[in-house]
């Protein structure tokens, strides 16, 4: 692309054409599912979204699909594994760094084209370096076509420990994240904000929460009842919802034992998937059950956001059939950059038992919400609360109805459209 986009003025009736751009948009990771929401209601104005990925489930005529852009690609955890970990990279890797990347630029050339893209939406890729080839090439084409481009942060690299030690800084100060006028910077929380201006210097920053549609309550069709007989749990038994991925960060174990020392007939269910920092933290979770003698169901293979039929003819079910069939979800993280899984118990509308982290101190827990919780691990009172609580539906009904209009007053859709559209008018005049 050798021009501007702000050279090729749109009429202001056409639609605006919005580019999303990350390693992946599939199955139920917080960036996949936060992107739908936003490209959702962008449709409602007057937007046509498209997306540029490495993995995508997004409909054949809205998606553009490089294999290198996803993270866990051959030859991304190949330079990860000399990028990060010691102070020194090869000669090699440098070479391989660049040559992804102008392979990347081209074919994000190609979707800027393909699709006519008004706007670049960067998910993460701009935030946290998965793919650093991908953040080296969305950051070329932004300074050789001043684009405008929201980069929308979820998660920054000083955030995780694994980052810390590298031979990557030239690469984190090019493009994670980069500094030009034409981007324009939002994040999930205060303190992302804070950090990102301290760090950077940028002033271009708007802090957009996560959101659910607390407009249109969430309706039961009767295909969360069946999930327990799916899962084997029995009507008698105590169904606890752990809804996140398996990554140690997520604290799983504080999960285990409080359903251990519940000392009530119960089965803790983790909905999603492992793989995205190795296996090593799930085969710690399955020992550690064992040894607990905690019955805990690994059902990745039974959920996705929708529902929708398998390889092999079964049904898989909608992660609103998991929270509906729950009787309280576990949230037990130490880091998080907003908290989806709490914002989706909230509009499901079920009691949870989670740790203080951060965020939720400073940004959520001021509001009002009440939850059980607790700081580093699960106590006592804890323990009673939780128990307490399963055996008091009347109690769980006020809280949570309470919680629901909370969240419908700061975190619904409504309240997203109302930052969305002049964020879009900013960037090509109209919405």
């Amino acid at each position: 692309m050798t021009s501007s986009n702000k050279n090729k003025p749109k009429t202001a009736n056409a639609p605006t054409n919005i580019g999303f751009v990350s390693t992946r948009f599939a199955g139920t990771d917080g960036v996949s599912l936060e992107t739908l929401k936003w490209s959702n209601l962008l449709s409602t104005m007057n937007c046509e979204c498209f997306c540029f990925a490495g993995e995508s489930d997004w409909p054949a005529d809205r998606r553009y699909i490089v294999p290198e852009a996803h993270f866990e690609s051959p030859e991304i955890q190949a330079l990860n594994g000399d990028l990060f970990g010691d102070g020194i990279r090869t000669h090699e890797t440098s070479v391989e760094a660049q040559r992804l990347k102008n392979h990347l630029k081209e074919h994000l050339n190609k979707f800027i084209k393909q699709f006519d893209i008004h706007i670049l939406i960067a998910e993460n890729a701009l935030s946290i370096p998965m793919n650093i080839p991908l953040g080296l090439a969305i950051t070329e084409i932004i300074a050789e076509t001043a684009i405008p481009t929201i980069a929308h942060h979820h998660d920054f690299s000083w955030e995780r420990s694994r980052f810390a030690v590298g031979a990557a800084a030239d690469y984190l100060r090019a493009a994670f994240p980069p500094t030009f006028s034409s981007v324009h910077h939002v994040v999930i929380n205060s303190f992302g904000s804070q950090q990102l201006a301290l760090r950077t210097g940028v002033a271009s920053i708007t802090l957009i929460p996560n959101v659910m549609d607390f407009e249109n309550p969430p309706q039961n069709d009767g295909s969360a009842d069946e999930i327990r007989n799916v899962l084997g749990i029995a009507d008698d038994e105590i169904f606890l919802l752990q809804p996140t991925r398996i990554v140690p960060r997520k604290r799983i174990e504080q999960a285990i034992d409080l359903t251990r020392r519940l000392g009530l007939k119960a089965a803790l269910v983790v909905t999603h998937s492992a793989g995205d920092e190795g296996m090593d933290y799930k085969h710690f979770l399955e020992n550690y059950a064992q040894a607990m003698k905690v019955r805990l169901i690994f059902a990745e293979q039974h959920f996705d956001y929708q529902r929708r039929v398998g390889e092999h003819g079964n049904k898989i079910y909608s992660l609103a059939d998991a929270y509906q069939a729950a009787d309280m979800v576990t949230y037990p993280s130490t880091v998080e950059g907003f908290g989806n899984a709490f914002l989706e118990t909230v509009y499901y509308q079920r009691p949870i038992v989670m740790s203080t982290y951060e965020i939720f101190k400073t940004d959520i827990e001021p509001k009002g919400f009440e939850v059980v919780s607790f700081d580093e691990y699960v106590t006592d009172k804890t323990v009673e609360k939780v128990r307490q609580l399963l055996h008091d539906p009347e109690q769980v009904k006020q809280i949570t109805a309470e919680n629901y209009e909370l969240g419908r007053k700061y975190y619904s859709y409504h309240q997203l459209m109302e930052q969305l559209k002049p964020l879009i008018h900013s960037l090509v005049g109209h919405p």
